[in-house]
């Protein structure tokens, strides 16, 4: 829907105009039943008479009321859009804040957009509504910022439709030289569905070398919108941000504990949000009712998952597409095996090695969501990724924390505490199982060719035992520590009264 400020005036424009084309139509309806009508003054064969030049007359009233202007066709849509592709590019330039942007003109809803002929685009008498449209639908909803202050209103430059072949948005220079290269030619054969806007934005800034931050509010053009946004600081180079919907505020070139900041919060949501996650901390909770029964198992879990977390963000997984469905399916399976284990009673001397085992898969899980958002963290990778992971942890720790207390006080008001834990075990297995189920299902849909013996198959090869070696160390330092602080002893930190 267009904003508030222009849909009102365009309602009470739309309701006018329906009152004259009303007005105008009884006027030819009352002309023709003064002219032409079988009652009154004119009767019987004088009616037969004068009914016969009824019509014209209705008809040449009609025309006479209407516009003597040619005013062409109008179509109007309401739909929105499925699926819609934005293009941005945003280059400092001196004293001048450039954006070059491209989106579909079918996005541009409520705009009364003139056509001719079967329903082409009227392109002369669409050229005036370009830029309100650009104004509307893309300028209000863009902020801008220098070094924090927010920038003012985006003035717009040049504006133009483009044909759905047109190339010119492969780079910042054919863009900017397609841009005010002029118009298509008014007789090209459009419609309004198939047609690109292409918009020319500028903002005054205070220096080029200052950091840039946009928040683009773009997600009400369509349904699902992807936006592809290029930033070239003046320094040279060119960073690119691939989001869909609204990002929030994307900060084009971060300064380190700004993408520290993010990345905490990020992988701090990320944790409250996965349910798969939280059901596996539930299920490791579950049994141990002390500080002392979680903290080698909480810290056998944390371990193993950094590990591939940092595995994956150096390229240490395969790229296949079968490989995120088998991560999935295989947390689905963690889930459902820590539950039996809970239901048949835990084996403390082992519990701490099955959340490391299962603490490698979750890790994987866990550089999804990262993969798709180190595109933000400017040129602070490292920072970034670990700044992801304590996120991640203080996360962890804060629902181990309200769990934990939770099942204390839940668990001690039942009459049979071992009961209660087998019940809420088996309600976790039970969903657990669905999602392995379905995810099963997905996985079985791939069917991964047998990999060619080249040198990339030996490169995978040996990153794969390269990981393997840290994890197998790192699993044999976590049990000689163990050992040492006595945490690997048979029965210690686990509840007897719910094991």
């Amino acid at each position: 829907m267009l904003p508030a400020r222009s849909s009102d005036a365009r309602r009470r424009s739309s309701r006018s105009a329906g009152q004259s084309v009303l007005a105008r139509r009884s006027v030819a309806l009352v002309a023709v039943a003064a002219v032409g009508g079988g009652a009154g003054p004119f009767g019987g064969a004088a009616a037969a008479e004068v009914g016969g030049r009824g019509a014209d007359v209705a008809a040449a009233v009609v025309v006479a009321l209407e516009p003597t202007s040619a005013e062409p066709t109008r179509s109007r849509r309401h739909e929105v859009p499925a699926d819609v592709a934005v293009q941005i590019y945003i280059r400092p330039d001196a004293d001048t804040l450039r954006l070059l942007v491209r989106v579909p003109l079918e996005a541009m809803r409520d705009m009364d957009w003139p056509v001719r002929g079967p329903g082409y685009l009227d392109l002369t008498a669409a050229a005036p509504l370009l830029r309100e449209a650009a104004s509307l639908w893309i300028a209000d909803y863009l902020t801008l910022y220098e070094d924090g202050r927010p920038l003012g209103s985006e003035q717009i430059g040049a504006v133009r439709l483009s044909l759905p072949s047109d190339r010119s948005f492969g780079s910042y220079e054919q863009a900017l030289a397609h841009l005010r290269a002029g118009t298509l030619d008014p007789s090209t054969d459009i419609v309004s569905e198939q047609a690109l806007l292409d918009v020319e934005l500028t903002v005054p800034i205070v220096s080029d070398e200052a950091r840039f931050s946009i928040d683009p509010s773009l997600a009400h053009l369509g349904v699902a919108t992807v936006s592809v946004l290029h930033f070239l600081p003046a320094g040279g180079g060119e960073r690119v941000f691939q989001y869909d919907g609204d990002p929030g505020v994307v900060r084009l070139d971060p300064r380190w504990h700004q993408a520290v900041l993010r990345f905490v919060r990020m992988g701090f949501i990320h944790i409250l949000e996965g349910m798969d996650h939280l059901l596996f901390i539930l299920c490791l909770v579950i049994p141990l009712q002390s500080v002392r029964a979680l903290v080698p198992v909480v810290t056998a879990f944390t371990v193993a998952h950094s590990l591939t977390l940092l595995a994956a963000a150096v390229g240490f997984v395969p790229g296949g597409l079968w490989f995120p469905p088998l991560i999935e399916t295989l947390i689905a399976l963690s889930i459902v095996l820590m539950a039996l284990e809970n239901i048949l009673r835990a084996r403390p001397g082992r519990r701490w090695i099955v959340a490391f085992i299962f603490g490698l898969v979750h890790g994987f899980g866990f550089s999804f969501a990262l993969s798709r958002s180190l595109q933000f963290a400017g040129g602070h990778l490292i920072t970034s990724l670990l700044a992801f992971n304590v996120g991640v942890e203080l996360g962890q720790l804060a629902v181990i924390a309200v769990v934990a207390v939770l099942l204390r006080w839940g668990l001690a008001r039942l009459p049979s505490p071992r009961a209660g834990v087998v019940v809420l075990s088996a309600l976790v297995a039970h969903t657990a199982w669905h999602w392995m189920t379905a995810r099963g299902a997905t996985l079985m849909e791939y069917r991964p060719a047998w990999p060619v013996l080249d040198g990339l198959f030996v490169a995978g090869l040996m990153r794969a035992a390269m990981l393997t070696l840290v994890a197998v160390g790192a699993a044999w330092g976590l049990s000689v520590l163990y050992g040492r602080l006595g945490w690997t002893s048979r029965g210690e930190g686990l509840d007897p009264h719910v094991t």
